[in-house]
């Protein structure tokens, strides 16, 4: 009896792992047929009601290219939502590092008093680190390499290693390992609205420190419960996640 009930129930999965893989084809269709029509509204000058577009596109899961991020943002400038244009270059900037972005977005930050966009040593090693890091990583390597292949074939031999070697060999690879994983253990975020609270604490209780509004730049550090902790000022805080548009 219940091989003849798990019988009848084949057609039935068969027949809903179907609708859903055809319901997945059609959202796609339709997703794609509405950033044809958001692009053609940009081109038309509609930037708004692209950017709009656009955004729903993103909601639905759709990944956004690098022509819709500079539209988005061209769009927003258009608007003058000055948080929502550098959230786009932002955006635009993790995934091609570029100097003349970065300037970009510090001239825009600076005409509306914004912090977190400056030009300073920090964004510079940023920057230097998402364009030549990998490059300077493997020149890193190679006398990583080199040393570890001798101590092996010391070890292999039986010959002495001093213990001074293993330290320097081990300090310089947890410095490799530092300079590795620290920048993308970093994440950013841009306060999303015009009241934001900074607490000491990740507790609704906790006292509030500070008071900033829309459109500055984070460096997130962790999270706990519902909170971000986050570095401003070069102070530790907390900030609610739902307040920051997350990079």
């Amino acid at each position: 009896m219940a091989l003849f009930r798990s019988l009848q129930a084949i057609p039935l999965k068969i027949s809903l792992f179907f609708c859903f893989f055809s319901g997945l084809a059609d959202a796609q269709l339709v997703s794609v047929d509405s950033l044809k029509r958001a692009d053609s509204l940009f081109i038309a000058g509609d930037q708004v009601n692209a950017a709009r577009i656009y955004e729903m596109a993103l909601a639905e899961g759709h990944t956004a290219t690098d022509p819709m991020l500079l539209k988005l943002a061209s769009a927003y400038e258009q608007q003058n939502d000055v948080p929502r244009l550098l959230y786009y270059l932002d955006v635009y900037f993790e995934r091609h590092p570029d100097d003349v972005v970065l300037r970009r977005m510090n001239d825009i930050a600076s005409a509306n008093n914004l912090s977190g966009y400056e030009t300073d040593d920090l964004n510079y090693f940023y920057l230097f680190y998402r364009k030549y890091g990998l490059y300077f990583l493997l020149f890193l390597l190679i006398p990583a390499g080199y040393v570890f292949t001798v101590l092996m074939l010391k070890l292999v031999r039986k010959q002495p290693v001093f213990s001074r070697q293993k330290w320097i060999f081990f300090v310089y690879l947890i410095l490799l390992l530092i300079f590795t994983n620290l920048p993308e253990g970093i994440q950013s975020g841009i306060t999303s609205h015009d009241r934001v609270f900074l607490r000491a604490d990740p507790s609704a209780a906790a006292p509030i420190v500070e008071v900033i509004g829309r459109g500055h730049k984070l460096s997130i550090l962790g999270t706990k419960d519902i909170y971000l902790r986050i570095l401003w000022h070069n102070k530790l805080y907390f900030i609610r996640r739902d307040n920051v548009w997350i990079i």
